[in-house]
């Protein structure tokens, strides 16, 4: 039986979909299909926020189901800076329109953060200084430990897409040293896939990338078998009911263990 995963997508994103296509290759069952709605910059102000209201989302997942899609997933990390109840809401009203699960790529990583005990966390991102401070503020919030960030204080979305394999290795590489036990490439603008595999057996540290976090989620939500994607990093490796994915009341719900240092 095939699997058709929906995905909605901002407009000015280069990056997902080849990433997301070349993820699926060598996976003949499933399939990903793509809705965009408008979004041009990633800011805290008032018409940045207002590019993530529901209505344009929804209304490009009411057209995802229209082809029969088993899963609609939100390949975006808005949540992030405004709030992780942005996405729960989300999920409730495209399943509520389509009838359909739905996934977002935040959601996913708090519920992969949760099932594979990662507490100690670096955040590398395109984004602003303010837009980082909310991202951090938020996990650290949660209960995370943000031992480290790096960014790149660009605005323009699709520029994000335009920022070279060896900006996105250096930062990456920066945020290993600092003690965390998983790196994560946060936008799904941000090309950062392609070089996951090899910089984790390189580094010894896990990536989750954020566009490899939003396939997780997807196939999870369908159980199904994860372990057929290979070469794109330990994330699949984890399993998870999808189920839990969709809903983040406490992402974090121990208490951190003392640092080494």
């Amino acid at each position: 039986m095939s699997i058709r995963i929906g995905m909605l997508t901002p407009s000015s994103n280069t990056v997902l979909e080849p990433v997301t296509v070349a993820m699926l290759q060598d996976l003949p069952d499933v399939t990903a299909h793509f809705a965009r709605f408008e979004v041009r910059s990633i800011a805290l102000d008032a018409p940045a926020l207002a590019q993530f209201d529901m209505a344009p989302m929804v209304a490009a997942a009411e057209q995802l189901a229209h082809a029969k899609v088993d899963v609609i997933a939100w390949n975006g990390t808005s949540a992030g800076w405004m709030g992780f109840a942005t996405d729960e809401r989300l999920c409730d009203e495209i399943q509520a329109a389509t009838g359909v699960t739905a996934v977002t790529t935040v959601l996913g990583l708090n519920a992969l953060l949760r099932r594979s005990e990662r507490r100690r966390i670096a955040f590398v991102t395109p984004y602003t200084d303010d837009v980082q401070r909310r991202i951090v503020e938020q996990y650290e919030g949660a209960g995370y430990a943000v031992v480290a960030e790096r960014h790149l204080a660009i605005t323009d979305n699709f520029s994000f897409g335009q920022v070279s394999g060896s900006v996105i290795e250096k930062m990456i590489r920066e945020a290993a040293e600092s003690g965390a036990d998983v790196v994560i490439p946060f936008c799904t603008n941000l090309a950062g896939a392609p070089l996951v595999d090899r910089l984790e057996h390189e580094l010894m540290i896990p990536i989750f990338d954020s566009v490899a976090v939003t396939v997780w989620a997807a196939l999870a939500a369908c159980d199904y078998d994860l372990s057929r994607v290979q070469g794109w990093g330990q994330l699949f490796t984890v399993p998870l009911n999808g189920a839990m994915i969709s809903k983040s009341p406490q992402v974090a719900d121990r208490p951190l263990p003392p640092s080494d240092g």
